[in-house]
């Protein structure tokens, strides 16, 4: 019987660090759509190491920049599209006031929403990489059907 206890002590220890690792994070907001809709909730593995084209989670407040305007929640998803060393997109060059040819510099992602509208680096500019939460595992649960979505604006 004594393996009993050696089981569950083995799951409790697993439990801490999953909680440690992972989050649960709900959408709100539609730029991600269709690929996330208000409402879904998503699996995030906290991580600092991102690839290209990667979803994440990230602190939308910040004083300047990312946040500003009319209150957002404090978590914002979008796709990762260029990574530090990578050449500057040329949807985002105006807003981070890039030259042609520059690379996206160090501390900093490229990120966009998958849905027609989105208030992402192509307004806001660069993501300071200290914001991110970490990267999207997987939908845990759908939201609500489209049509109990009534009045949503972007995020």
């Amino acid at each position: 019987m004594w393996y009993a206890f050696i089981d569950v002590a083995v799951l409790a220890v697993v439990a801490v660090v999953a909680r440690r690792r992972l989050v649960v994070v709900q959408v709100s907001g539609v730029s991600m759509s269709p690929t996330y809709r208000p409402g879904d909730r998503v699996l995030v593995r906290r991580t600092g190491a991102v690839r290209r084209g990667q979803v994440v989670v990230f602190e939308s407040t910040r004083p300047s920049g990312w946040g500003t305007g009319p209150p957002a929640p404090p978590w914002a998803i979008k796709r990762v599209t260029a990574l530090p060393g990578d050449p500057v997109p040329a949807d985002v060059a105006e807003a981070v006031a890039a030259r042609p040819g520059a690379c996206v510099p160090e501390g900093a992602l490229v990120v966009v929403g998958d849905g027609t509208s989105s208030a992402d680096s192509r307004v806001y500019g660069y993501l300071p990489a200290d914001r991110l939460l970490g990267v999207v595992v997987r939908r845990l649960s759908p939201g609500p059907p489209a049509a109990e979505r009534s009045g949503e604006t972007a995020s």
